[in-house]
């Protein structure tokens, strides 16, 4: 059986696989899910950061008649930016329930369409020896990558929820300091990926991989 799933994938290429719609949903819901967190941060680091509104907000108040020191305008001027974290902290809740569901889903779904069996798919279609094993080797490559993704994902869930966990967790400050750290320092990599990822889905749909982007739409059915 195995055998038989690997030829169907090498007659069709390699990345064009079909997708269930619990993965489809799944994969758009989580994307959206991503990309809204991506922005949150961008404009907490640029047009929300407090840092460069308080001086707007004591020159706005200054046109009223009305003084305030450089902490009480950087104190109003966070409120936005507090505001921004809260939705911040719900976007990364939303990506946690969804990763909880990926794992639930792995032992649902079909075997063929499971991680574990792609992987497997993906590392047999290399050891083939066929004529194609540079175009399987870049398949194996992008399979293993989804995979470290999953893995980046966990971990930035586990970081995410520690922290906004921080209080019922009773963590000391030294601790949930370093924790933000980390978490900052994954979200880096995160970035990297999507960037990446939309990049590459790009150019395999305008070469070999036509309709790679349209299959995560229609299933490739």
């Amino acid at each position: 059986m195995e055998i038989n799933n690997n030829l169907k994938l090498a007659e069709k290429g390699p990345f064009l696989q079909s997708h269930s719609i619990t993965i489809r949903i799944w994969h758009w819901i989580s994307f959206i899910l991503i990309t809204l967190v991506i922005i949150t941060v961008l404009l907490n680091s640029t047009l929300l950061n407090p840092r460069n509104n308080a001086g707007g907000v004591q020159s706005q108040l200054k046109e009223q008649g009305i003084t305030i020191t450089d902490r009480q305008a950087f104190s109003v001027a966070h409120q936005f930016d507090d505001k921004l974290w809260d939705l911040h902290k719900l976007l990364g809740i939303g990506i946690a329930i969804m990763l909880a569901f990926r794992i639930i889903f792995e032992f649902l779904l079909p075997k063929d369409e499971r991680v574990k069996t792609r992987l497997r798919s993906a590392l047999n279609l290399f050891k083939s020896g066929t004529a194609e094993k540079a175009e399987y080797r870049h398949y194996l490559i992008v399979k293993y990558t989804y995979l470290l993704f999953y893995i980046l994902l966990f971990y930035m869930a586990v970081t995410g929820l520690s922290l906004v966990l921080e209080n019922q967790l009773g963590l000391p400050r030294n601790i949930n300091h370093t924790i933000k750290e980390f978490h900052g320092a994954g979200q880096w990599v995160m970035y990297a990926f999507v960037i990446f990822h939309i990049g590459g889905v790009i150019l395999a749909d305008l070469g070999k991989a036509k309709g790679i982007v349209s299959g995560m739409i229609n299933g490739n059915k």
